[in-house]
């Protein structure tokens, strides 16, 4: 191979490239500033124009990702995402792992034939339910899903824009070396050739997370938009003190409203639904509610105060969590918290005085003062300055107490209200979109921003909400992160070090070749780009076949899978979209993905050698 000499442009890309890596490791900074200063310094080093040291942000990937963040956004406000987890939950059940098996096999065979990063952002929404509603952490969730998006794109031949750029790389070669190929002819890869690796590559991933999951992934509290305290912060506070139950009534029960019973008085329960056969449920019940034979009550209290319920009144704990659950979720209700400022008119005043449940429709499920909650007598409480009021009602409620009542609350409400009657519009424009990018070739942005609008014009969204849902953390990330890649190619760093690299080894056999070859693709795929080290690698490794006396093809779809194979590092975009949400730090990619490198380049390796020989 032509040696290739080492520069000053090379020199300041391994150091922008090193020190990125360390600020990711040992989180520094966070990951967006790092973006940022990437964009800053490739130029002001002279290693890029200012115009190539921006080109992340309006590349096709920043621009797709962002159109499918208000798509998804759209989506979620239909309710769709809440029927889509529901039948997920259905398939799965409550098993963590069995949902990560469905969600994550579902997200790889869309990823076979769309760009993985829009599979991996349609599902967001919906995994995002699942964590919530099965109190699952969506690390567990996220990880595997992204990973398995990945691999996707290796189902097909059209799956990632590697494999999509293989033939024509492959095929481009082969007429440039026909007297040394002894005049043979090419043969291009068919859709399906590339199934079986991929397919022993989703079953591997699988089985890597259900035996090793518990050790690799984290229990991380995923990081929101929203400002504040988080939902699971919340959690924390008040769950020991505080636990949601079922309760059936009877055949034999006399209807009696809740005022005759008394619920709250006797029992020290709040009562937060009750579900009717008829379907009619009451999901703020108040006094004047009827609670008749066959009712299913919903109450929220501590487990002594439940089973002291339940006895007295002769009533059997039973399973509603899935109905509870799609009920609220769909219904746009939320847990918040409020504190009591000084001098507010709260003060000094109770539940029953302020006639706060049936004016306002919210629940009251308890109140945090000094380091105690209270959950009793609740009707009866003088609120104080300084009380943190634990509240759960429809979000538009929420909204109206904020506004009527001096209330402060630890983070923002979600204050918009779910469209189901948007929900056919909402599908339409994803499938308009996906329409475009599949069938009629246009380009993934412009085809998924013609999703995106149309969730505006067809009011699914407005476009206030739209520019919400955008999450400029990762945007920012990706748009540092890919000039950065384009550095690496365009100095010549990246064929320097493969020149190095290869140059070091003496004569190998196929195993030794697709070893290397799949190495250094995954290596350059990981700090530049799939598509560069592609473009790079696939004439390199063929030469170095043809030399070697093996079939040059082979060497070839060797660099078209393994440049999927980018799990160590926040830098693929799939895992850059999941970081956020899932709470995830680089350490945790590097723990997980160092096991999921090795065992892809162990079975990709293993399988071409088997099926493609």
């Amino acid at each position: 191979m032509e040696s290739i000499a080492l520069t000053p442009d090379m020199l300041k890309v391994f150091a922008l490239l090193l020190a990125a890596i360390l600020v990711f490791v040992f989180e520094w900074l966070r990951v967006d500033v790092v973006g940022i200063l990437i964009m800053i310094l490739l130029p002001l080093t002279g290693v890029l124009s200012a115009e190539e040291a921006t080109m992340g942000l309006s590349s096709n990937a920043v621009v797709s990702i962002l159109a499918v963040m208000i798509i998804g956004a759209g989506l979620n406000r239909t309710g769709v995402m809440d029927v889509l987890a529901q039948k997920i939950i259905r398939v799965a059940g409550k098993s963590e792992k069995r949902i990560m098996v469905v969600v994550s096999a579902t997200v790889s065979f869309i990823s076979s034939f769309m760009q993985n990063i829009g599979a991996a952002a349609l599902f967001l929404p919906a995994v995002s339910k699942i964590s919530q509603q099965l109190r699952i952490p969506l690390s567990r969730l996220l990880m595997p899903m992204g990973f398995s998006a990945i691999i996707g794109g290796c189902l097909t031949l059209v799956g990632s824009s590697p494999l999509i750029m293989l033939n024509d790389l492959m095929g481009s070669w082969w007429a440039n070396n026909q007297q040394a190929l002894g005049g043979a002819t090419f043969k291009p890869l068919g859709l399906f050739s590339v199934t079986p690796v991929g397919l022993v590559l989703l079953a591997g991933a699988l089985i890597y997370f259900i035996l090793l999951g518990k050790l690799v992934l984290p229990a991380a509290k995923a990081t929101r938009g929203s400002k504040g305290i988080s939902q699971d912060k919340l959690r924390e506070i008040y769950e020991p003190e505080l636990d949601r139950a079922a309760l059936k009534v009877p055949p034999g029960f006399t209807p009696r409203t809740l005022e005759e019973l008394q619920t709250g008085p006797r029992f020290h329960v709040t009562i937060v639904a009750i579900f009717k056969p008829s379907g009619e449920n009451d999901l703020i019940p108040g006094g004047a509610s009827l609670v008749e034979p066959e009712d299913i009550v919903v109450i929220i209290a501590s487990e002594e105060h439940i089973r002291g319920m339940a006895t007295a009144l002769g009533w059997d704990i039973t399973e509603l969590e899935d109905e509870f659950i799609q009920e609220f979720s769909s219904s746009g209700y939320g847990i918040v918290q409020g504190i009591v400022p000084p001098g507010s008119e709260l003060v000094d005043h109770t539940m029953e005085e302020l006639d706060f449940r049936d004016r306002y429709k919210v629940h009251v499920l308890a109140v945090y003062r000094g380091n105690n909650i209270i959950s009793e007598g609740m009707n009866e409480l003088r609120l104080q300055a300084g009380d943190a009021m634990l509240l759960m009602g429809p979000w538009k409620k929420l909204a109206k107490i904020r506004k009527n009542l001096d209330l402060v609350f630890t983070e923002e409400l979600q204050e918009e209200e779910t469209v189901p009657e948007k929900a056919v519009p909402a599908l339409l424009c994803l499938a308009v979109a996906l329409a475009l990018a599949m069938i009629f070739h246009v380009k993934l942005s412009i085809a998924l921003f013609t999703g995106a609008i149309g969730m505006v014009l067809f009011q699914v969204i407005s476009i206030d909400d739209a520019y919400k849902s955008i999450d400029w953390m990762t945007i920012f990330l990706l748009g540092g992160l890919i000039p950065l890649g384009s550095a690496f190619e365009k100095t010549g760093a990246a064929q320097y070090m493969a020149a190095k690299i290869v140059g070091a080894t003496g004569e190998f056999s196929t195993v030794t070749l697709l070893l290397i070859v799949g190495v250094l693709t995954s290596f350059f795929s990981l700090v530049a780009s799939n598509v560069g080290a592609t473009v790079l690698m696939v004439p390199l490794s063929m030469n170095l076949a043809l030399q070697a006396g093996i079939n040059p093809v082979l060497a070839g779809l060797t660099v078209g899978i393994a440049a999927s194979n980018t799990f160590i590092l926040p830098t693929h975009q799939v895992n850059a979209l999941i970081m956020r949400p899932g709470g995830y730090k680089t350490v945790d990619y590097v723990k997980a993905g160092t096991g999921m490198t090795m065992l892809y380049l162990a079975l990709m390796t293993a399988t071409l050698c088997l099926f493609y020989r």
